[in-house]
């Protein structure tokens, strides 16, 4: 009976006790860190379940849990806090700073995590907000200022492509862009330009592949910049590696996020030509009886009229005084001007109203979610914007699917997907021919209306140009030089198209507790169609694949792009001993890419006007220009990082690779990198003050690989002469011989945190060094060839690199961090092939020409010079204009430093941060400001010299320019230049005077470049657990600059030769607001 009755009430207690825990309630509470600052983000799962949760903004979190359950708080950089669930419904946790969790873990090579500290080179890693915040359709453009030792251009393009340099140009001609490494996925990031584009004729800049990466995908991005970090990619990674992990599903509740931003842009004016408005069309006096005007009886009553010399694209002629003259829209038959003289006045509309507002739309949403076995996220964004150019739009959505499923406690499946589908209308030409900007900054004349352009084009859609011939008795249906604006961008604009998916699958099989065994098949390919138009009634110009000049037509090109990465690695984390760590990876990769392009047109024009189509062309189609490029590599790597007591770290690289683009009997290398760091904090005691310092040092080789079809000559096609076919050498050699540039590179640097972490520092200095530079040289035409290409040559980049982060304040309710990224590097061409001295990177328009010059900097700029005496004064001749010397050493295009600082202030729930981005010193050369002001445009070509007198009067009336310097006697300069006609003081120059010097321009900047004000939201709805309100600004101001009326960033596109400005677009400043909502 007694057992009988003891086995009752131990059931019962048991039926009790499993109630008291099966009964679930609602625990709230608010989660901060030591200083009683609210964290959100912070992870809560309660242990051995599914169940989880994070908190808010504000630090606020709801979570329901049984009695006698146990929460798990975690937090990067806090310790992990527990707490056993009571009988309370409320817990106010505080979780306390964890000096060892602050060495984060960053994602490296091959997609490896590593405890930062252990790491023995520098790498620099930002949060996706970094790049989300403030939204742009190219993401390269938004590590502007934020990562010390990369140099980010971003031209004003539309849709335009962003150059990306880290640590200096290495290589004489191949490519110095980065490696994107998108979860693993190697992603392409051509420049797909003409080389008439890059040479600064005719074309358009079509972008650079990264920019279809995602921002709103983005959860970090970590910069690997030296060749110790990235040598475990071999060639691939010899400009460094940009490793971009995007935003994954984490166990618990399903969590659905929503970004919506609008933004609106208009031009910063200062970036655009301010124009004169007193003086009209013309060139000088040499235009019928009166020197500044045609003589045509216009209105038929045998009386010759005063007519405006249409034909003309300057802006030398007579005063704007009112008087009554024939214009470009009296000679119109729709234009209610017709056969009407007007008053001569300056337009009341210039180019500059051409722009228009911007509108731009980034709506986004994602569902992510998991539990133990799996996790998933599915992401959709729609980026639509509309330019300022008219007729200019792009559209872009992307779809990201990642997902991951735990098959059994050592097997791991994965996979992630990505598909971008872009559309985009009307992309600004660039350069010199066949640019709005050019005719605009250059060639213009300041009487015309430029809403009467549009006026006319809206009423009649036809090419009704203020510099058509009506003048002299033509037709104004016939541009001389310059179509109407509107005409170009309605009319004569261009289409593309790109569609492409990047992702990977991969499986991971735990073979022990410290070993794993992981297979990947990642992929990226895209198709791509662009189609340029040039409608019938047009002026002519280079066109399509003969560049002949053409007066209509239609140009299409196709690329298409695939490539393959097969990986197997193993990767290995353990001890070895109490005190020696080991972890690392060694594995095989096999890269196979194909990349195809196909060019073709009309040839002669287009038979049926409107009708775009190869089946229109006048003539018969030439034949296309196709190629065909596919290359393999395999690699074998290794890269292991022993560490010592968590004090002593030594990593050790090794590539092997051999790749198809090389000769057979020669095509494999070998790279290597070693380095090793030590964390010196550990060993100082007493020093309550410094929380951690590090020392590091590093020695690497890595190279670049040549590309394909780089070995053997092979026949080009030329087009068809009747009924034969042709086939030609190309001009330059090809060598058997060639093997890949090789870069060493030596990096030491210090880290250091101190004050409670409240103030850090990464200061780093390299020395790289690249070898066989692959490049063109000259050889005897009895060869067959004017060209061969060799190895020979060296640049050297040297500098330092600065990062530092300090707290100042850091209260309860307020907090003030700053940021700042300092980068100095110094470029030198040590040598090139034999006795060569330079080399012509790309020669352009005005007499300019960027060089490889042996003993300057890579990318020097080069033209006519100013003459000085031996005391360094300009010389000026007897006409009081400057002298000149051909081939002279104008500048530099590469910066004397960089560097960005950014401030956040906190205060409770509102947010404050911006971005100073600097630049100190490069030169550029301004082929806008070398016409434009021989033109006569900018306004101070008709303003006042030091007498007081208008420059345009005559010289012995008072006029002109006086030209500081001294005559070749060495005398003071007092002979004042003429300036009354478009060949005096601003003329363009010759091999005699007026040097290309004059408009070579020092091209530092000081910019506000972001801005954002954020604000969490308390009270919400039900369902709604976070909310965000941001006003979010980018390019609002340009605090400081030198070059006149343009942007010193503007410019042709990426690429090698930089420094060179035609045809300049304004700088786009943009507002916007954002809301984000989390459910």
């Amino acid at each position: 009976m007694k057992t009988t009755l003891n086995g009752i009430l131990t059931l019962l207690l048991v039926f009790v006790v499993q109630i008291s825990f099966a009964q679930e309630k609602t625990i709230s509470g608010t989660v901060s860190d030591q200083n009683n600052v609210v964290l959100g983000g912070v992870n809560i799962l309660v242990q051995g379940t599914s169940n989880g949760t994070q908190s808010d903004f504000d630090g606020n979190f709801t979570i329901n849990a049984s009695v006698g359950q146990t929460l798990v708080f975690t937090y990067i950089g806090l310790k992990q806090t527990t707490v056993v669930v009571g009988s309370s419904n409320v817990m106010n946790i505080q979780m306390q700073e964890d000096a060892q969790a602050l060495e984060e873990v960053v994602v490296t090579g091959m997609g490896v995590s590593r405890e930062k500290k252990s790491l023995g080179y520098a790498a620099q890693e930002i949060s996706g907000d970094a790049v989300s915040t403030v939204k742009v359709d190219n993401v390269v453009n938004s590590l502007s200022g934020k990562i010390s030792g990369v140099q980010i251009k971003a031209n004003n393009n539309f849709g335009g492509s962003s150059n990306f340099i880290i640590r200096g140009i290495s290589s004489l001609t191949g490519n110095n862009q980065p490696l994107f490494v998108i979860d693993g996925v190697p992603i392409a990031n051509t420049i797909n330009n003409t080389s008439a584009q890059r040479g600064g004729s005719t074309g358009y800049d079509y972008g650079n592949a990264a920019s279809d990466i995602n921002p709103d995908d983005v959860s970090s991005i970590n910069v690997l910049k030296g060749a110790a970090a990235s040598a475990i990619y071999g060639s691939r990674g010899a400009n460094g590696v940009v490793i971009i992990t995007t935003k994954k599903g984490k166990s618990g509740d399903a969590k659905i996020s929503i970004s919506s931003n609008v933004t609106v842009g208009s031009i910063d004016k200062n970036t655009f030509l301010e124009y004169q408005d007193k003086y009209g069309a013309g060139y000088g006096p040499y235009y019928g009886s009166t020197g500044y005007f045609e003589d045509l009886d216009v209105n038929g009553d045998g009386i010759d009229d005063l007519v405006v010399p249409t034909y003309d694209d300057g802006s030398y002629g007579a005063p704007l005084d009112g008087s009554l003259v024939y214009q470009w829209d009296a000679f119109v038959p729709e234009h209610p001007n017709y056969l009407k003289a007007t008053p001569y006045v300056a337009g009341k509309t210039t180019p500059v109203d051409f722009f228009e507002t911007t509108l731009q739309y980034n709506n986004s949403v994602s569902v992510s979610g998991g539990n133990d076995k799996s996790t998933f996220r599915l992401g959709y964004t729609n980026f639509d914007t509309k330019g300022m150019l008219p007729n200019s739009m792009l559209n872009k959505n992307t779809i990201n699917l990642n997902g991951t499923l735990n098959v059994s406690d050592r097997f791991t499946v994965g996979a992630n997907a990505n598909t971008i589908i872009q559309r985009t209308t009307g992309r600004n030409s660039t350069g010199y021919s066949d640019n709005l900007t050019t005719q605009m900054r250059q060639w213009w004349q300041v009487n015309v209306d430029i809403d009467s352009q549009r006026e006319i084009f809206e009423q009649t859609g036809q090419n009704y140009s203020w510099n058509h011939l009506g003048s002299v008795g033509g037709s104004a249906l016939e541009p001389l030089y310059w179509d109407n604006p509107y005409w170009t961008r309605y009319k004569n604009y261009q289409t593309d198209k790109r569609n492409r998916f990047y992702g990977n699958i991969f499986a991971t099989y735990n073979l022990t507790s410290w070993l794993d065994l992981t297979t990947k098949v990642a992929i990226d390919t895209y198709k791509e169609l662009r189609e340029e138009r040039r409608a019938v009634g047009s002026t002519s110009a280079g066109f399509g694949v003969l560049r002949d000049s053409e007066g209509s037509g239609y140009d299409r090109t196709d690329v298409d792009f695939t490539e393959l990465n097969y990986d197997l690695m193993l990767n290995v984390n353990t001890y070895i001993t109490d005190d020696i760590s080991l972890s690392g990876v060694a594995g095989l990769n096999i890269r196979r890419s194909d990349y195809g392009y196909y060019h073709q047109s009309t040839a002669g024009g287009l038979k049926v006007p409107g009708l775009y189509a190869l089946s229109n062309s006048v003539n018969g189609v030439p034949l296309p220009q196709e190629s065909l490029s596919r290359k393999q590599v395999n690699g074998l790597y290794a890269q292991a990082s022993i560490g010592y007591k968590n004090l002593l770290y030594l990593d050790l690289t090794d590539r092997y690779d051999t790749s198809s683009a090389l000769p057979t009997d020669n095509n494999s290398y070998n790279y290597f990198a070693v380095s090793s760091s030590l964390i010196f904090s550990s060993l100082i005691k007493n020093t309550p003050w410094l929380n951690f310092g590090k020392l590091r040092a590093g020695y690497a080789e890595v190279g670049n690989d040549l590309p394909a079809n780089n070995i053997y000559d092979t026949f080009s096609v030329v087009d068809n002469f009747g009924s034969s076919s042709l086939f030609s050498f190309p001009s330059t050699k090809q060598n058997s011989e060639l093997v890949p540039e090789r870069t060493k590179e030596l990096e030491m640097g210090l880290e250091a945190r101190m004050f409670n972490n409240r103030v850090g520092f990464d200061f780093t200095y390299y020395k790289k060094n690249t070898e066989n530079q692959l490049m063109p040289v000259s050889t005897t035409t009895a060869t067959g060839f004017s060209r061969r290409w060799v190895n020979a040559g060296e640049i050297e980049n040297k500098g330092f690199e600065l990062g530092l982060n300090v707290n100042p304040i850091k209260l309860k309710d307020f907090s003030w961090d700053i940021n700042v990224n300092w980068s100095k590097n110094e470029n030198m061409v040590v040598s090139l092939y034999g006795d060569t001295e330079n080399i012509v990177l790309n020669s352009y328009q005005g007499g300019i020409s960027i060089n490889a010059t042996k003993g300057q900097p890579y990318g020097t700029i080069r033209g006519t010079g100013f003459v000085f005496d031996n005391n360094g004064n300009k010389v000026v001749d007897g006409n009081g204009y400057y002298k000149s010397q051909a081939d002279q050493i104008l500048g530099d295009s590469n910066p004397d430093w960089n560097g960005g600082i950014t401030n956040k202030f906190q205060y409770k729930d509102l947010t404050l941060s911006f971005l100073i981005d600097i630049q100190k010193g490069g030169d550029v050369y301004s082929l806008d400001m070398h016409y434009g002001q021989g033109t006569g445009l900018p306004n101070y070509t008709a303003g006042l010299n030091e007498l007081g007198n208008p420059v345009r009067d005559a010289v012995a009336d008072g006029g002109g320019i006086l030209n500081v310097g001294v005559t070749e006697d060495g005398a003071v300069n007092t002979v004042r230049a003429r300036a009354d006609y478009y060949g005096g003081a601003y003329y363009w120059g010759n091999a005699s005077r007026n040097p290309g010097a004059m408009t070579v321009y020092d091209a530092s900047y000081v910019k506000l470049r972001e801005l954002a004000l954020a604000y969490n939201l308390k009270t919400l709805p039900k369902g709604i657990k976070a909310a965000s309100l941001s006003l979010v600004g980018r390019n609002l101001w340009i605090i400081s600059k030198d070059v006149p009326f343009a942007d010193p960033e503007s410019g042709l596109g990426a690429g090698n030769s930089q420094g060179y400005l035609s045809g300049s677009y304004p700088t786009l400043k943009t507002v916007g607001l954002s809301l984000n909502l989390e459910f």
